[in-house]
């Protein structure tokens, strides 16, 4: 009984409820969760998402070469949460979802993302030192904003992104705001950590506000050194525990999201070809059901698959077919018309090439086999034409500054086979290193002109059949994955009869050694493919440029209903974005004015307004600032709801501006014109709702009284 002495009894626990904070929260998730499974069809991006969520469900590999895949999981835990079994066929914006598509639960974690983010606005202003009116404020009109309604109540990923860039920015003010160093504040750093490492794992948008964050750490850091009321061990320790949790932790945090990504997609899928064939031999099914287990080292007498480095413009097999080159091309130059060699984007025979010994007339491997080493001479004899290949001086088809290469024929003139190559492996780890199935790069140089085979990545006439053309280039120079191939199919080599040997290419090989890469391979490749291989960019309908956001000369049809006009819309509420502008352009001349004046020894508002302006610009103009200037270098395909991100740091400003002008300038209350214009806020969001929430349905009149903007493309059936 001794041990409880000291426990005073009864135990009271004392709880303070915000119930401002409470209520905005309330209202988000009623304005964000109202009615979500409606529409149940398809709605713009869903289209786009859908079908990478249908993957994830099925476990089959895919690359998504616009972002990182943590945004892409967010959805899918959702999916499966609901229970989606992956069957629904994305096909188009509006397609009807079938029963056993749970709608609700594919739009509820952006719903809630969505919710969130109004509290996280409330407590980020308070954070940066304004009042709790102000917070409000910025609550009321992000409340009410129809575009980050509309962007928050279906299967996209805007407002998951905007919910982590909110709390990380929220996170680390709070940490630093602190006067004493605390254990238990360095929690909201590595809060804060995580959700810059989240925001870049949702889209690579994330960076920027990731970068901000980073600069003002560093200002806060330098002025922290300069501190000399601190020890040096604790000047050390700060520093060290914010690199620690903004720099290592989302880097950790990052690559773990694609070795999660990677466990569960182990199943090979149509986006295997993009990668390379050690890749694809990794995942379960596709090339790993044909490669699983082949011999590993090359040998002389080998039948293999030469694949291309090179996914440009699409992976191919070196190939070739009983097809010459024509006499004389197009433009009137010759050729050898010799026998076409190409590289054929699809498995086929005519792939299949015999590595033969120049010394010797064996076309079968020997036994022990004989191995082919960096630096050794070979020949590639096709196996289904026995042309050997060749290269010379004269002139590829497509590409007349590099050689031609071709199947051999001896025509009986003077132009001598020239069939000999070098084997030089690029990623070998000593000189006689062994050439290894799949897993060696390798560049075939010619020995009498030095050229290097290379895929030129022009496509041939219809003369040869589209296939791409193969170069011998002799002014090669550095790495370059056009000119590095890698055996993919291999087996050893049995029969000597060209018959026996048609028969023995045209069976399936068969495998008793498997080899997997490491994940941080796979990573290294798939982060590299991403980055990289781009699809090719094409007008859409509703593209728009940077310049068209700031005033919403531009909007998206996200669903049009097939038989009424109800339709949804990316409308933003156009007097938030209005007074948003306002307030950015008031905010500038309050700085500059400000800035000017203390350069002249004028102080018109004490240190402390001063910086905590200073701090509330750097958050909002700088998350403002960076979150949209980046799109204008951008040659990409851009939609109006890239902006949300920043205009959510825009709307942030206005009750900053608001309360600055009223303590400061003009000294009176001005609550009257503050309330005007929250109801003409509200007023446009009720106005725009039918096109937010896709009900009730309106007639063409009453919706070409909602064109409040000549550029507005809003859809009118016609009866």
């Amino acid at each position: 009984m001794m041990g409880f002495s000291c426990v005073k009894l009864p135990i009271s626990v004392r709880v303070e409820i915000n119930l401002l904070l409470l209520a905005v929260t309330v209202l988000a998730l009623v304005t964000r969760l109202y009615d979500i499974h409606f529409p149940r069809a398809v709605v713009f991006d869903e289209v786009y998402y859908g079908q990478f969520l249908s993957l994830y469900m099925k476990q089959v590999f895919f690359i998504d070469e616009s972002g990182p895949p943590f945004g892409h999981m967010v959805l899918a835990l959702g999916a499966y949460l609901g229970g989606f079994d992956g069957n629904f066929f994305w096909n188009r914006i509006g397609a009807e979802y079938t029963s056993n598509v749970p709608v609700w639960s594919f739009r509820v974690i952006p719903a809630l993302a969505g919710s969130f983010c109004i509290p996280l606005a409330y407590l980020l202003v308070v954070e940066l030192g304004y009042s709790h009116f102000s917070a409000l404020g910025a609550c009321v009109i992000l409340l009410i904003e129809n575009s980050l309604i509309v962007q928050s109540r279906f299967m996209l990923l805007e407002s998951v992104l905007i919910f982590f860039l909110l709390l990380a920015v929220l996170s680390y003010l709070h940490f630093h705001k602190a006067r004493n160093f605390k254990y238990a504040l360095w929690f909201w750093l590595m809060i804060s950590g995580v959700s810059c490492a989240c925001g870049i794992g949702v889209k690579y948008m994330g960076m920027f506000t990731y970068f901000l964050l980073l600069g003002l750490t560093a200002v806060h850091t330098w002025q922290l050194i300069g501190d000399r009321t601190l020890s040096y061990v604790s000047i050390v320790v700060q520093v060290l525990v914010r690199f620690l949790a903004l720099v290592v932790l989302p880097v950790i945090m990052y690559i773990g999201f694609f070795y999660v990504h990677l466990t569960l997609l182990y199943r090979s899928g149509p986006h295997d070809q993009m990668m390379s064939s050690a890749f694809q031999a990794s995942l379960e099914g596709g090339l790993a059901r044909i490669t699983q287990g082949q011999p590993l080292d090359v040998a002389f007498g080998s039948q293999v698959t030469l694949r291309t480095m090179s996914s440009k413009p699409v992976p191919c097999w070196l190939h070739s077919h009983k097809v010459n080159y024509p006499i004389r091309y197009e433009n009137g130059r010759g050729s050898s018309h010799q026998q076409q060699v190409t590289c054929y984007p699809f498995k086929d025979v005519n792939n299949w090439w015999i590595i033969k010994d120049p010394g010797r007339h064996s076309l079968v491997v020997s036994s022990p086999p004989r191995p082919v080493r960096h630096g050794d001479i070979i020949q590639l004899l096709h196996g289904m034409t026995s042309r050997y290949l060749n290269t010379h001086d004269v002139a590829a088809p497509m590409s007349p500054h590099s050689q031609e290469v071709s199947g051999y024929i001896d025509f009986n003139v003077s132009m001598p086979a020239q069939n000999l190559w070098r084997v030089d492996i690029v990623n070998r780890e000593s000189d006689r290193e062994i050439w290894k199935t799949i897993l060696s790069e390798v560049q075939l140089v010619h020995v009498n002109t030095s050229a290097v085979l290379k895929l030129s990545g022009a496509s041939l006439p219809e003369w040869g059949f589209k296939q791409l053309e193969v170069v011998g280039d002799k002014i090669y120079k550095g790495y370059q994955q056009s000119g590095m191939w890698n055996v993919e199919e291999h087996r050893y080599g049995r029969s000597q009869e060209q018959k026996e040997r048609e028969l023995e290419l045209k069976s399936p090989t068969h495998s008793d050694i498997k080899r997997n890469l490491t994940f941080m391979a796979k990573f290294l490749e798939l982060q590299w493919k991403m980055l990289t291989v781009k699809n090719e960019e094409s007008e859409h309908k509703y593209c728009s440029s940077p310049l068209e956001w700031i005033t919403m000369d531009t909007n998206i049809a996200y669903w049009l209903h097939p038989s009424s006009n109800a339709q949804i819309q990316l409308i933003g509420n156009i007097v938030n974005w209005t007074i948003a502008n306002l307030a950015l352009v008031v905010y500038c001349l309050m700085f500059l004015t400000y800035l000017l004046r203390r350069r002249r020894k004028v102080e018109d508002i004490s240190q402390d307004s001063w910086e905590q302006l200073v701090l509330a610009g750097v958050v909002c103009f700088g998350g403002w600032a960076v979150n949209y200037l980046p799109f204008f270098l951008m040659e990409k395909t851009l939609f109006l709801y890239h902006y949300l991100p920043a205009l959510t740091f825009k709307i942030l400003q206005i009750p900053i501006v608001v309360e600055h002008l009223y303590i400061h300038v003009l000294k009176k209350a001005f609550g009257g014109v503050i309330l005007a214009v929250l109801c003409s806020v509200y007023v446009s969001y009720h106005n725009l709702s039918p096109l937010t929430y896709g009900q009730p349905a309106l007639s063409s009149d009453e919706l070409a009284a909602l064109r409040w903007r000549e550029s507005w493309d809003i859809l009118l059936r016609k009866r």
